[in-house]
């Protein structure tokens, strides 16, 4: 039976789930502190679970959702929940930082090894990791004992033998951890689960602290430096408030993730945005083995064009769709998110610089891929024509669109609609109103036998497309 050395108040079922079976099946001589914060300079780190054993410490962070989560470079995609950043690029800042404090108290700590490990609490919750990167660094209850034993993942040029070190350890975290005295909250929103996030930002479930048994929304919490001299701040949170001002400037629509609000702690170290909670899944995991029917396709297509055209209608432009800014609700709706680099019309300032580190080249417009300064309207439609393309064939498009796939049972029409959408010369594409006028057009068509709907003057049919972006005007059969 481990020994429990203290610690703060456990947050959910999940976290006790852990501290209870380390506590009962652990070996004697193991050592566990839980529900923790370490601060480190002007950030601070919050820690689940501490595991002190005989060849490492490791930093615990339990995950308690359940279903399968699909890793796709640094974001997880669970199975009904909006993507977040991988929670063990997360971890893996908050060993760094933990290993840091312990050198300042304790110099001969340098030879210490710090490991991190993700909890998947939940009953048949499972980690599909392509590339293995985040896999060695997941286990679930079972396997929690046999991974944190294992004395194989202990990095080279550190100590295999954590006994001579335990003295000064317990020294250094005594004096340098912290217990919370609270969940962590921001505003009114207590957090329920952290989710996942990187350096610079950290994503949150959190409920409303005064109606607690209320929905659950997503808090994205942004680190700043409120210590940089003024240019570098003032131009630091114009960064972080690009979300929010995007997402101010386009009214509430049921294809478009809504804002709720944006605030700065106290002392200006953190912004925090709060989002929906949307109960849905990234379209990033229909086109990796989830095939849905060809109908359902078209209609979340539909969805992210009248979205597309509802944000290009209040003059924001996305500049980095891809298959992850598009989710499919339970309902069998889709929506749109990652409003992070988004352009809210013109302004002095740009966070446009920023764009190549987050942009993946196969969704960027042609004109765009040596400068995303050049990003408009019509580059967008460029990426949910790669989308959409990617979406009915289950394919991404060829750069000669001579040799792409067919649409399998998709109108010749819609698929003609998806080529020009692609068109290398920006001028050629549709607007997003005019494609969504277009699929509806090619949708009425085939449902009534192949014979067109009457074709309205194309400036008509914009207007009346723009007329009815506030609602869904919807088919479905």
């Amino acid at each position: 039976m481990a020994q429990i050395v203290g610690g703060g108040k456990p947050v959910n079922d999940a976290e006790r789930r852990v501290i209870a079976h380390l506590r009962d099946n652990a070996p004697d001589d193991w050592l566990l502190l839980h529900n923790i914060e370490v601060p480190r300079g002007a950030d601070l780190f919050e820690v689940d679970v501490v595991v002190l054993t005989g060849h490492s410490l490791c930093v615990i962070d339990v995950k308690g959702a359940r279903g399968r989560f699909e890793v796709a470079g640094t974001r997880w995609f669970p199975q009904h929940r909006e993507a977040f950043g991988s929670p063990v690029a997360k971890l893996r800042g908050t060993a760094r930082a933990l290993k840091g404090v312990l050198i300042d108290e304790h110099r001969e700590l340098e030879r210490l090894y710090v490991d991190n490990l993700v909890v998947l609490t939940a009953p048949g919750a499972v980690l599909i990791d392509p590339s293995g990167r985040d896999a060695r660094h997941v286990t679930n209850l079972a396997g929690l004992i046999g991974m944190l034993s294992d004395v194989s993942r202990v990095r080279h040029g550190c100590s295999r033998d954590a006994m001579p070190y335990r003295t000064a350890i317990i020294e250094a975290l005594n004096g340098a951890v912290r217990r919370p005295t609270a969940p962590p909250r921001f505003g009114n929103w207590e957090v329920e689960e952290q989710l996942g996030g990187d350096s610079r930002v950290t994503e949150y479930r959190a409920v409303n602290a005064t109606a607690p048994t209320s929905e659950t929304v997503l808090l994205r919490v942004y680190r700043a430096d409120p210590m940089a001299e003024q240019q570098r701040r003032v131009a630091e949170q114009r960064r972080i408030a690009n979300a929010y001002q995007s997402l101010a400037k386009i009214p509430p629509h049921p294809c478009v993730v809504r804002s709720r609000d944006f605030f700065a702690i106290d002392d200006e170290s953190r912004f925090v945005l709060v989002l929906d909670d949307v109960h849905g899944q990234a379209l990033h995991l229909h086109l990796t083995g989830r095939q849905l029917a060809t109908e359902t396709k078209l209609d979340v297509m539909e969805d992210m064009l009248l979205g597309l055209a509802h944000v290009h209608a209040n003059n924001v432009i996305h500049r980095a769709l891809t298959p992850a800014c598009v989710l499919v609700t339970d309902t069998g709706h889709a929506m749109l998110t990652g409003f992070d680099y988004a352009k809210p019309g013109p302004r002095k300032h740009t966070v446009a610089n920023e764009l190549p580190n987050i942009l993946d080249t196969h969704y960027v417009a042609p004109e765009c891929r040596a400068s995303a300064g050049r990003m408009t309207p019509a580059s967008d439609v460029y990426s949910a024509g790669v989308i959409a393309f990617q979406l009915l064939t289950g394919e991404l498009p060829f750069p000669d669109s001579d040799g792409e796939a067919g649409g399998g049972g998709v109108a010749p029409e819609v698929m003609d609609l998806v080529r020009r959408m692609r068109d290398h010369t920006p001028s050629k594409r549709p607007d997003a109103a005019t494609a969504l006028l277009e699929l509806r057009q090619a949708r009425d068509a085939q449902s009534h036998g192949g014979e067109p709907a009457p074709r309205a003057k194309l400036g008509d049919r914009v207007k009346n497309a723009l007329r009815r972006l506030s609602g869904r005007g919807r088919r479905r059969t």
